[in-house]
């Protein structure tokens, strides 16, 4: 029980340390496609599958899972958008930091690309490292009980919030209440990822339709 207990510590210490490379600069393009590879090797070698950390299809009724992953999509960027960005933009005086999507504005090549990684990348990519993956583990260091899911839950949406610091404190704020609201989206699908995928991706398709018309905060 020990030895498990350490070998998780060192799983969730070696993903946080990726999170903190890409934060700082030490990765290039994005710390998905460096956590993937990590979590797939890992699962290798405890001889376990994508589908134990949410990511299958099993008993998913999936034209429900659909729709209610859209609809939540859009719930979760117009709340988001709308209502908590400007209240922590007023707070903290400055709006997210998005200079990194500026170029998507008016021009429709760049909102397609954008989308189309948004979806491999963060709806596909990072609801596996950090609603599969992540919140898994931390549920299992400390117990897999009910406190350490809530627990689970929390820390896991701090560091994707803090993964994104390059948006400001604004910016991070806001992934972190985005990362629990899909943590308890998670955790309600009975720990599975279909509706957290959908739902991200959706949620990231109509954030980029806003900045391509020029409507979202910290878009000029």
């Amino acid at each position: 029980m020990k030895q498990n207990k350490i070998l998780l510590l060192i799983e969730i210490s070696i993903f946080i340390l990726l999170v903190v490379f890409d934060a700082v600069g030490y990765l290039p393009i994005t710390q998905t496609i460096y956590i993937i590879p990590f979590i797939w090797i890992t699962l290798r070698l405890k001889k376990e599958s994508f589908s134990s950390i949410g990511l299958s299809l099993k008993n998913i009724k999936i034209g429900k899972a659909i729709l209610i992953g859209i609809l939540l999509g859009i719930v979760l960027e117009l709340f988001a958008t709308f209502i908590t960005t400007p209240i922590l933009s007023s707070i903290f005086n400055a709006e997210p930091n998005l200079s990194d999507f500026q170029e998507i504005k008016g021009n429709l090549a760049m909102l397609f690309l954008f989308i189309l990684l948004s979806w491999v990348l963060a709806a596909f990519g990072e609801e596996i490292c950090f609603r599969g993956f992540l919140m898994n583990r931390i549920a299992a260091l400390f117990g897999n009980n009910k406190a350490a899911w809530i627990m689970s839950l929390v820390l896991s949406s701090i560091l994707f919030g803090w993964g994104h610091t390059e948006q400001g404190v604004t910016g991070w704020i806001q992934e972190s209440i985005s990362a629990l609201f899909l943590g308890i989206i998670f955790l309600k699908s009975g720990k599975n990822l279909t509706i957290p995928i959908i739902v991200h991706g959706v949620s990231n398709t109509l954030a980029f339709i806003l900045i391509y018309l020029g409507k979202y905060p910290g878009i000029m």
